[in-house]
């Protein structure tokens, strides 16, 4: 199964789906690390270049009969779209999952408040996070709301909705 995360800096998605990844033993792929390690290396372009990297590993993990667990802003229908291309390629089944903070005073203490968790990762600003594009999502999904919740009752709410309790 591929469980594709989407969701604006800050509303609690990598910790969701890193705890969700630890539940399941399931592959984590999250693009912030991949596009780190690809600036470190200076081959670092802005563009796609993260999000491919990570359809395609997880594209072989589905292939070894691995679940995925994918962790990446996925902003845009076109990304959105390309997630699902690569379990339908494979007939694997996927759900689709949007992280939310509908707080903003929460949301805003969560991004000047954090720390990167990646080396050298300069984090979004507030202002960033707000001016950012983010397209309303067009088809059914799984919503999360983090803003009044502890990791675990989200995790619990994630279960719920995609019939895993």
């Amino acid at each position: 199964m591929l469980y594709i995360f989407g969701g604006l800096p800050g509303t609690g998605k990598s910790t969701l789906s890193a705890a969700l990844s630890q539940v399941l033993r399931a592959t984590y792929l999250r693009v912030d690390i991949v596009e780190q390690a690809l600036r470190v290396t200076d081959v670092w372009v802005d563009g796609p270049v993260g999000y491919i990297v990570c359809y395609e590993l997880a594209a072989q993990n589905l292939r070894l009969g691995l679940d995925v667990v994918a962790d990446t802003v996925n902003p845009i229908g076109e990304t959105r779209e390309a997630w699902r291309n690569v379990a339908e390629a494979l007939d694997v089944p996927y759900a689709e999952i949007e992280v939310v903070c509908s707080d903003d005073d929460e949301h805003r203490h969560r991004i000047v408040s954090r720390v990167s968790d990646i080396a050298g990762l300069v984090l979004p600003t507030w202002e960033e996070v707000k001016s950012r594009r983010y397209d309303v999502w067009d088809r059914d999904h799984i919503v999360i709301d983090t803003a009044h919740q502890t990791v675990s009752e989200s995790l619990l709410t994630l279960f719920e909705q995609a019939g895993l309790a």
